[in-house]
């Protein structure tokens, strides 16, 4: 297995690690050619990247290939759009998918507010799922 170093929560490279894993596990779950969507999720408390962009990240899949991009407009919107505090996203990193805490932790984020899902993730696909657990393993926590 090869190691790989982690990456500090909400940092450029730690966007990069987690389009990456997205990347790969959607080539890997054998993509429609006929499917297209997009996915924007971004810190809605999040800091500046430049060139109007702030922490978050767009992930396309078009035509069955997938690709992103790190950083977002304030405003940019995706067939689903998940915006939430950089607070909620780093407790979020820190918690595997098996964990206990992590299904009440992410329904009092989307209960409070701290969290927002527009759209309908599962449109992406079932690998969206099995991302979260590599990129845990992979988030060193500011």
């Amino acid at each position: 297995m090869t190691e790989h170093r982690k990456q500090p929560q909400g940092t450029v490279p730690w966007f990069e690690m987690v389009g990456a894993e997205m990347s790969r596990a959607a080539s890997r779950s054998g993509l429609s050619p006929d499917l297209t969507v997009s996915l924007v999720e971004r810190y809605s408390d999040g800091t500046e990247l430049g060139e109007g962009l702030v922490q978050g990240l767009r992930f396309d899949i078009v035509a069955g290939k997938p690709s992103f991009r790190v950083g977002v407009r304030p405003d940019e919107r995706g067939d689903v759009t998940i915006v939430v505090t950089a607070a909620a996203a780093r407790r979020l990193n820190a918690l595997y998918g098996g964990d206990p805490t992590y299904p009440a932790a992410r329904a009092a984020f989307l209960a409070s507010g701290a969290m927002r899902v527009d759209g309908d993730p599962s449109r992406l696909g079932g690998w969206l799922e099995t991302v979260h657990d590599p990129i845990v393993d992979r988030t060193s926590q500011p």
